[in-house]
Protein backbone atom coordinates (compact mmCIF):
# COMPACT_ATOMS: atom_id res chain seq x y z
CA UNK A 1 0.00 0.00 0.00
CA UNK A 2 2.95 2.32 0.67
CA UNK A 3 4.19 1.85 -2.90
CA UNK A 4 0.76 2.67 -4.30
CA UNK A 5 0.51 5.76 -2.09
CA UNK A 6 3.93 6.93 -3.34
CA UNK A 7 2.75 6.62 -6.96
CA UNK A 8 -0.46 8.49 -6.17
CA UNK A 9 1.43 11.36 -4.56
CA UNK A 10 3.78 11.62 -7.54
CA UNK A 11 0.92 11.78 -10.06
CA UNK A 12 -1.12 14.30 -8.07
CA UNK A 13 1.96 16.54 -7.71
CA UNK A 14 2.83 16.39 -11.43
CA UNK A 15 2.39 19.29 -13.81
CA UNK A 16 -0.80 18.91 -15.92
CA UNK A 17 1.18 18.20 -19.09
CA UNK A 18 3.53 15.70 -17.40
CA UNK A 19 1.20 13.12 -15.85
CA UNK A 20 2.64 10.34 -18.01
CA UNK A 21 6.23 11.32 -17.30
CA UNK A 22 5.61 11.49 -13.55
CA UNK A 23 3.77 8.18 -13.59
CA UNK A 24 6.54 6.56 -15.61
CA UNK A 25 9.18 7.55 -13.07
CA UNK A 26 7.04 6.58 -10.07
CA UNK A 27 6.18 3.13 -11.46
CA UNK A 28 9.81 2.47 -12.38
CA UNK A 29 10.85 3.22 -8.80
CA UNK A 30 7.98 1.49 -7.01
CA UNK A 31 7.31 -1.54 -9.21
CA UNK A 32 10.33 -1.84 -11.49
CA UNK A 33 8.34 -0.89 -14.60
CA UNK A 34 10.49 -1.02 -17.73
CA UNK A 35 8.18 1.29 -19.68
CA UNK A 36 4.86 3.10 -19.33
CA UNK A 37 2.73 4.24 -22.28
CA UNK A 38 -0.65 5.95 -22.44
CA UNK A 39 -2.95 5.78 -25.48
CA UNK A 40 -6.21 7.75 -25.70
CA UNK A 41 -9.19 6.93 -27.93
CA UNK A 42 -9.67 9.39 -30.77
CA UNK A 43 -12.91 11.32 -31.33
CA UNK A 44 -14.12 8.82 -33.92
CA UNK A 45 -13.44 5.81 -31.65
CA UNK A 46 -11.35 4.15 -34.35
CA UNK A 47 -7.78 4.29 -32.99
CA UNK A 48 -5.83 4.64 -29.78
CA UNK A 49 -3.35 7.51 -30.03
CA UNK A 50 -0.19 7.86 -27.91
CA UNK A 51 0.28 10.66 -25.38
CA UNK A 52 3.76 12.12 -25.07
CA UNK A 53 5.14 12.88 -21.65
CA UNK A 54 8.66 12.69 -20.32
CA UNK A 55 11.32 10.14 -21.28
CA UNK A 56 11.35 6.43 -20.69
CA UNK A 57 13.63 5.29 -17.88
CA UNK A 58 17.13 4.34 -18.93
CA UNK A 59 17.27 0.98 -20.59
CA UNK A 60 13.65 0.94 -21.70
CA UNK A 61 12.97 -1.83 -24.19
CA UNK A 62 9.56 -0.56 -25.37
CA UNK A 63 9.14 0.41 -29.03
CA UNK A 64 8.19 3.94 -29.93
CA UNK A 65 4.50 4.56 -29.32
CA UNK A 66 2.24 4.65 -32.39
CA UNK A 67 -1.46 4.71 -33.27
CA UNK A 68 -3.18 1.41 -32.47
CA UNK A 69 -6.38 -0.03 -33.87
CA UNK A 70 -9.32 -0.33 -31.49
CA UNK A 71 -10.41 -3.54 -33.17
CA UNK A 72 -7.49 -5.93 -33.66
CA UNK A 73 -4.81 -5.14 -31.08
CA UNK A 74 -4.37 -6.32 -27.47
CA UNK A 75 -4.80 -2.72 -26.35
CA UNK A 76 -7.98 -2.38 -28.39
CA UNK A 77 -9.39 -5.59 -26.94
CA UNK A 78 -8.67 -4.36 -23.42
CA UNK A 79 -10.45 -1.12 -24.30
CA UNK A 80 -13.48 -3.00 -25.62
CA UNK A 81 -13.75 -5.49 -22.76
CA UNK A 82 -12.79 -2.98 -20.06
CA UNK A 83 -10.70 -5.71 -18.45
CA UNK A 84 -6.91 -5.71 -17.88
CA UNK A 85 -5.06 -7.86 -20.40
CA UNK A 86 -1.59 -9.33 -20.30
CA UNK A 87 0.75 -9.77 -23.25
CA UNK A 88 4.07 -11.56 -23.02
CA UNK A 89 6.92 -9.71 -24.71
CA UNK A 90 8.54 -12.01 -27.24
CA UNK A 91 12.20 -12.90 -26.65
CA UNK A 92 12.18 -10.99 -23.35
CA UNK A 93 11.33 -11.96 -19.80
CA UNK A 94 8.70 -9.25 -19.53
CA UNK A 95 4.93 -8.78 -19.59
CA UNK A 96 2.91 -5.85 -20.94
CA UNK A 97 -0.15 -5.05 -18.86
CA UNK A 98 -2.88 -3.21 -20.80
CA UNK A 99 -5.13 -1.39 -18.30
CA UNK A 100 -8.36 0.49 -19.18
CA UNK A 101 -8.33 4.18 -18.22
CA UNK A 102 -11.99 4.89 -17.48
CA UNK A 103 -13.79 7.49 -15.39
CA UNK A 104 -17.41 6.81 -14.38
CA UNK A 105 -18.04 4.91 -17.57
CA UNK A 106 -16.18 7.34 -19.86
CA UNK A 107 -13.62 5.19 -21.71
CA UNK A 108 -10.58 7.41 -22.16
CA UNK A 109 -7.90 4.98 -23.27
CA UNK A 110 -5.36 2.35 -22.25
CA UNK A 111 -2.36 2.51 -19.92
CA UNK A 112 0.33 -0.04 -20.82
CA UNK A 113 2.90 -0.94 -18.16
CA UNK A 114 5.77 -3.30 -18.96
CA UNK A 115 7.01 -5.29 -15.98
CA UNK A 116 9.85 -7.82 -15.69
CA UNK A 117 8.34 -11.29 -15.62
CA UNK A 118 9.31 -11.94 -12.01
CA UNK A 119 7.57 -8.77 -10.82
CA UNK A 120 4.28 -9.39 -12.61
CA UNK A 121 2.10 -10.63 -9.74
CA UNK A 122 -1.69 -10.48 -9.20
CA UNK A 123 -1.16 -8.02 -6.34
CA UNK A 124 0.88 -5.72 -8.57
CA UNK A 125 -1.76 -5.89 -11.32
CA UNK A 126 -4.41 -4.88 -8.77
CA UNK A 127 -2.28 -1.88 -7.83
CA UNK A 128 -1.75 -0.93 -11.48
CA UNK A 129 -5.51 -1.11 -12.10
CA UNK A 130 -5.99 1.46 -9.33
CA UNK A 131 -3.23 3.58 -10.86
CA UNK A 132 -5.04 3.57 -14.23
CA UNK A 133 -8.23 4.71 -12.48
CA UNK A 134 -6.32 7.51 -10.73
CA UNK A 135 -4.73 8.59 -14.01
CA UNK A 136 -8.14 8.92 -15.66
CA UNK A 137 -9.39 11.29 -12.98
CA UNK A 138 -6.18 13.31 -13.10
CA UNK A 139 -6.44 13.67 -16.90
CA UNK A 140 -9.91 15.19 -16.59
CA UNK A 141 -8.61 17.70 -14.04
CA UNK A 142 -5.46 18.44 -16.05
CA UNK A 143 -7.46 19.23 -19.20
CA UNK A 144 -8.44 22.53 -17.63
CA UNK A 145 -4.83 23.68 -17.94
CA UNK A 146 -3.30 21.89 -20.94
CA UNK A 147 -4.24 20.92 -24.51
CA UNK A 148 -1.95 17.89 -24.52
CA UNK A 149 -4.68 15.28 -24.02
CA UNK A 150 -7.11 16.99 -26.39
CA UNK A 151 -4.45 17.01 -29.12
CA UNK A 152 -3.71 13.35 -28.55
CA UNK A 153 -7.34 12.43 -29.30
CA UNK A 154 -7.21 13.90 -32.82
CA UNK A 155 -6.43 11.57 -35.69
CA UNK A 156 -6.98 14.58 -37.96
CA UNK A 157 -7.87 18.22 -37.52
CA UNK A 158 -11.34 19.13 -36.24
CA UNK A 159 -13.39 21.75 -38.04
CA UNK A 160 -14.16 24.79 -35.93
CA UNK A 161 -17.83 23.74 -35.73
CA UNK A 162 -16.80 20.29 -34.46
CA UNK A 163 -14.44 21.87 -31.92
CA UNK A 164 -17.34 23.87 -30.52
CA UNK A 165 -19.63 20.84 -30.38
CA UNK A 166 -17.14 18.54 -28.61
CA UNK A 167 -16.40 21.24 -26.04
CA UNK A 168 -20.12 21.40 -25.31
CA UNK A 169 -20.52 17.69 -24.50
CA UNK A 170 -20.56 16.31 -20.94
CA UNK A 171 -18.71 13.09 -21.95
CA UNK A 172 -19.25 10.15 -24.29
CA UNK A 173 -20.36 7.76 -21.56
CA UNK A 174 -21.52 7.71 -17.97
CA UNK A 175 -22.46 4.96 -15.52
CA UNK A 176 -24.37 5.03 -12.25
CA UNK A 177 -26.17 2.46 -10.15
CA UNK A 178 -29.43 3.07 -11.99
CA UNK A 179 -28.25 3.50 -15.59
CA UNK A 180 -25.44 3.43 -18.14
CA UNK A 181 -25.16 5.90 -21.02
CA UNK A 182 -23.08 5.84 -24.20
CA UNK A 183 -23.20 8.37 -27.05
CA UNK A 184 -21.36 9.18 -30.26
CA UNK A 185 -21.48 11.86 -32.96
CA UNK A 186 -20.52 11.42 -36.62
CA UNK A 187 -18.76 12.61 -38.66
CA UNK A 188 -16.67 13.03 -35.52
CA UNK A 189 -14.26 15.57 -37.02
CA UNK A 190 -16.84 17.69 -38.88
CA UNK A 191 -20.09 17.69 -36.90
CA UNK A 192 -22.41 20.70 -37.12
CA UNK A 193 -25.59 20.92 -35.04
CA UNK A 194 -26.26 17.57 -33.34
CA UNK A 195 -25.53 17.37 -29.64
CA UNK A 196 -26.44 15.64 -26.39
CA UNK A 197 -26.34 16.60 -22.73
CA UNK A 198 -27.12 15.03 -19.37
CA UNK A 199 -26.95 15.76 -15.67
CA UNK A 200 -27.98 13.80 -12.58
CA UNK A 201 -28.27 14.12 -8.83
CA UNK A 202 -29.46 11.79 -6.07
CA UNK A 203 -33.04 11.77 -7.34
CA UNK A 204 -33.16 12.32 -11.10
CA UNK A 205 -31.40 12.18 -14.44
CA UNK A 206 -32.12 14.83 -17.08
CA UNK A 207 -31.15 14.06 -20.66
CA UNK A 208 -31.38 16.19 -23.81
CA UNK A 209 -30.74 15.34 -27.45
CA UNK A 210 -30.60 18.37 -29.75
CA UNK A 211 -30.37 18.99 -33.48
CA UNK A 212 -29.73 22.56 -34.63
CA UNK A 213 -30.75 23.44 -38.17
CA UNK A 214 -28.19 24.50 -40.74
CA UNK A 215 -24.53 23.67 -41.25
CA UNK A 216 -21.10 24.72 -40.06
CA UNK A 217 -20.53 27.49 -37.56
CA UNK A 218 -24.12 28.77 -37.69
CA UNK A 219 -25.51 25.36 -36.71
CA UNK A 220 -22.92 25.02 -33.95
CA UNK A 221 -23.65 28.49 -32.55
CA UNK A 222 -27.37 27.76 -32.61
CA UNK A 223 -26.96 24.47 -30.76
CA UNK A 224 -24.57 26.09 -28.30
CA UNK A 225 -27.20 28.67 -27.41
CA UNK A 226 -29.90 26.00 -27.06
CA UNK A 227 -27.85 23.69 -24.84
CA UNK A 228 -26.71 26.48 -22.55
CA UNK A 229 -30.26 27.85 -22.32
CA UNK A 230 -31.50 24.39 -21.31
CA UNK A 231 -28.68 24.06 -18.77
CA UNK A 232 -29.43 27.48 -17.33
CA UNK A 233 -33.10 26.57 -16.88
CA UNK A 234 -32.28 23.10 -15.51
CA UNK A 235 -29.88 24.52 -12.94
CA UNK A 236 -32.66 26.85 -11.77
CA UNK A 237 -34.43 23.69 -10.60
CA UNK A 238 -37.54 23.92 -12.79
CA UNK A 239 -39.39 21.14 -14.66
CA UNK A 240 -38.53 20.06 -18.19
CA UNK A 241 -41.60 21.69 -19.76
CA UNK A 242 -40.49 25.06 -18.37
CA UNK A 243 -36.89 24.30 -19.35
CA UNK A 244 -38.07 23.89 -22.93
CA UNK A 245 -40.15 27.07 -22.75
CA UNK A 246 -37.28 29.20 -21.47
CA UNK A 247 -34.86 27.81 -24.06
CA UNK A 248 -37.51 28.45 -26.72
CA UNK A 249 -37.75 32.09 -25.64
CA UNK A 250 -33.97 32.53 -25.67
CA UNK A 251 -33.71 31.15 -29.21
CA UNK A 252 -36.64 33.15 -30.54
CA UNK A 253 -35.31 36.37 -29.02
CA UNK A 254 -32.01 35.82 -30.81
CA UNK A 255 -33.23 34.53 -34.19
CA UNK A 256 -36.90 35.60 -34.39
CA UNK A 257 -37.97 32.22 -35.76
CA UNK A 258 -35.47 32.15 -38.62
CA UNK A 259 -33.50 29.36 -36.91
CA UNK A 260 -34.68 26.70 -34.50
CA UNK A 261 -33.51 23.60 -32.67
CA UNK A 262 -35.17 20.18 -32.56
CA UNK A 263 -34.97 18.75 -29.06
CA UNK A 264 -35.93 15.62 -27.17
CA UNK A 265 -35.86 16.34 -23.44
CA UNK A 266 -36.36 13.70 -20.72
CA UNK A 267 -36.31 13.54 -16.95
CA UNK A 268 -35.94 10.16 -15.19
CA UNK A 269 -36.93 9.56 -11.55
CA UNK A 270 -34.13 7.30 -10.39
CA UNK A 271 -36.14 5.63 -7.63
CA UNK A 272 -39.21 4.74 -9.70
CA UNK A 273 -38.27 4.70 -13.40
CA UNK A 274 -40.99 7.23 -14.18
CA UNK A 275 -40.02 9.40 -17.16
CA UNK A 276 -41.25 12.82 -18.19
CA UNK A 277 -40.61 13.75 -21.82
CA UNK A 278 -40.92 16.76 -24.10
CA UNK A 279 -40.65 15.91 -27.80
CA UNK A 280 -39.87 19.19 -29.59
CA UNK A 281 -38.62 18.13 -33.00
CA UNK A 282 -36.88 15.43 -34.99
CA UNK A 283 -34.81 13.20 -32.61
CA UNK A 284 -36.48 9.79 -32.20
CA UNK A 285 -36.68 7.50 -29.18
CA UNK A 286 -36.59 3.70 -29.47
CA UNK A 287 -36.95 1.06 -26.77
CA UNK A 288 -35.73 -2.51 -26.53
CA UNK A 289 -37.59 -4.47 -23.87
CA UNK A 290 -36.65 -8.15 -23.73
CA UNK A 291 -36.54 -9.05 -27.44
CA UNK A 292 -39.04 -6.46 -28.61
CA UNK A 293 -37.72 -3.35 -30.36
CA UNK A 294 -40.15 -0.53 -30.98
CA UNK A 295 -40.29 3.21 -31.38
CA UNK A 296 -41.65 5.17 -28.43
CA UNK A 297 -44.16 7.56 -29.94
CA UNK A 298 -44.46 10.87 -28.12
CA UNK A 299 -46.73 13.83 -28.73
CA UNK A 300 -44.91 16.06 -31.23
CA UNK A 301 -44.48 19.68 -30.17
CA UNK A 302 -42.85 22.68 -31.81
CA UNK A 303 -39.05 22.87 -32.12
CA UNK A 304 -37.38 25.38 -29.81
CA UNK A 305 -37.25 28.91 -31.17
CA UNK A 306 -39.72 28.50 -34.02
CA UNK A 307 -42.45 30.77 -32.60
CA UNK A 308 -42.73 33.31 -29.82
CA UNK A 309 -43.78 32.00 -26.40
CA UNK A 310 -44.57 28.41 -27.36
CA UNK A 311 -46.13 26.30 -24.61
CA UNK A 312 -44.73 22.86 -23.85
CA UNK A 313 -46.28 19.97 -21.96
CA UNK A 314 -44.48 16.97 -20.52
CA UNK A 315 -45.92 13.51 -20.98
CA UNK A 316 -44.89 10.48 -18.98
CA UNK A 317 -44.07 6.83 -19.47
CA UNK A 318 -42.31 4.11 -17.46
CA UNK A 319 -38.98 2.39 -17.91
CA UNK A 320 -38.31 -1.01 -16.36
CA UNK A 321 -35.05 -2.61 -15.23
CA UNK A 322 -33.49 -4.20 -18.30
CA UNK A 323 -34.91 -1.64 -20.75
CA UNK A 324 -32.59 -0.14 -23.36
CA UNK A 325 -33.46 3.25 -24.82
CA UNK A 326 -31.87 4.48 -28.05
CA UNK A 327 -32.01 8.12 -29.15
CA UNK A 328 -31.20 8.89 -32.80
CA UNK A 329 -31.10 12.05 -34.87
CA UNK A 330 -32.54 12.38 -38.36
CA UNK A 331 -29.05 11.88 -39.74
CA UNK A 332 -29.51 8.22 -38.77
CA UNK A 333 -33.05 7.19 -39.67
CA UNK A 334 -33.28 9.49 -42.71
CA UNK A 335 -29.90 8.52 -44.20
CA UNK A 336 -30.03 7.16 -47.76
CA UNK A 337 -27.85 4.73 -49.68
CA UNK A 338 -26.17 5.63 -53.00
CA UNK A 339 -29.21 4.01 -54.66
CA UNK A 340 -31.57 6.34 -52.77
CA UNK A 341 -32.83 3.72 -50.28
CA UNK A 342 -33.65 5.22 -46.87
CA UNK A 343 -32.12 3.58 -43.81
CA UNK A 344 -35.55 3.62 -42.20
CA UNK A 345 -37.18 2.11 -39.15
CA UNK A 346 -36.77 -1.53 -40.15
CA UNK A 347 -33.00 -1.25 -40.58
CA UNK A 348 -32.67 0.71 -37.36
CA UNK A 349 -34.65 -1.91 -35.44
CA UNK A 350 -32.34 -4.62 -36.83
CA UNK A 351 -29.27 -2.63 -35.76
CA UNK A 352 -30.65 -2.24 -32.23
CA UNK A 353 -31.31 -5.98 -31.98
CA UNK A 354 -27.87 -6.83 -33.38
CA UNK A 355 -26.13 -4.76 -30.69
CA UNK A 356 -28.24 -5.99 -27.76
CA UNK A 357 -25.31 -7.81 -26.12
CA UNK A 358 -22.96 -4.82 -26.24
CA UNK A 359 -22.60 -2.47 -23.26
CA UNK A 360 -24.22 0.95 -23.65
CA UNK A 361 -20.88 2.68 -24.25
CA UNK A 362 -20.19 0.53 -27.33
CA UNK A 363 -23.64 0.54 -28.92
CA UNK A 364 -23.58 4.00 -30.61
CA UNK A 365 -20.36 3.32 -32.47
CA UNK A 366 -21.61 -0.09 -33.64
CA UNK A 367 -24.90 1.37 -34.93
CA UNK A 368 -23.08 4.21 -36.69
CA UNK A 369 -20.68 1.73 -38.29
CA UNK A 370 -23.62 -0.20 -39.77
CA UNK A 371 -25.16 3.08 -40.90
CA UNK A 372 -21.92 4.00 -42.68
CA UNK A 373 -22.02 0.70 -44.59
CA UNK A 374 -25.58 1.43 -45.69
CA UNK A 375 -24.73 4.98 -46.70
CA UNK A 376 -21.69 3.90 -48.68
CA UNK A 377 -20.12 7.35 -48.65
CA UNK A 378 -19.44 9.99 -46.02
CA UNK A 379 -22.56 12.01 -45.31
CA UNK A 380 -22.74 15.77 -45.07
CA UNK A 381 -25.41 15.41 -42.36
CA UNK A 382 -24.72 14.81 -38.68
CA UNK A 383 -25.64 11.49 -37.13
CA UNK A 384 -26.12 11.07 -33.39
CA UNK A 385 -26.80 7.89 -31.43
CA UNK A 386 -27.25 7.79 -27.66
CA UNK A 387 -27.90 4.55 -25.77
CA UNK A 388 -29.26 4.38 -22.23
CA UNK A 389 -29.47 1.09 -20.32
CA UNK A 390 -31.85 1.29 -17.37
CA UNK A 391 -31.04 -0.80 -14.28
CA UNK A 392 -33.26 1.02 -11.80
CA UNK A 393 -33.32 0.34 -8.10
CA UNK A 394 -34.86 -3.13 -7.82
CA UNK A 395 -34.84 -3.07 -4.03
CA UNK A 396 -37.11 -0.02 -4.13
Amino acid sequence: MTLLADVERAVRAAAPHDLVGALRGALATAYGAASVTLHLADYGLTVLRPVSGGDDPAGSSAPAAEDLSLHNTPEGRAFGSQEPREQEVRHRDAVDHHLPVTVRGERLGILTVRLPGGLSTPETVDDLTQVADLLGHEILVAERDTDLYQRARRASRLTLAAEMQWELLPARACTAREYAIGAQLEPAYAIHGDNFDWASDANELTLAVTNGMGEGIQASLLTNLAVNALRNARRAGIGIADQAALADQALYEQHRGASYVSTLLLRFELATGRVEAVDAGSPELWRQRDKTVERVHLDAQLPLGMFEESDYEAQSFQVLPGDRLLFVSDGVYAAVSPQGEAYGERALARAISATSLLPAAMVPRAVLRELAEHRGAESTDDALVLCLDWFGRPEE
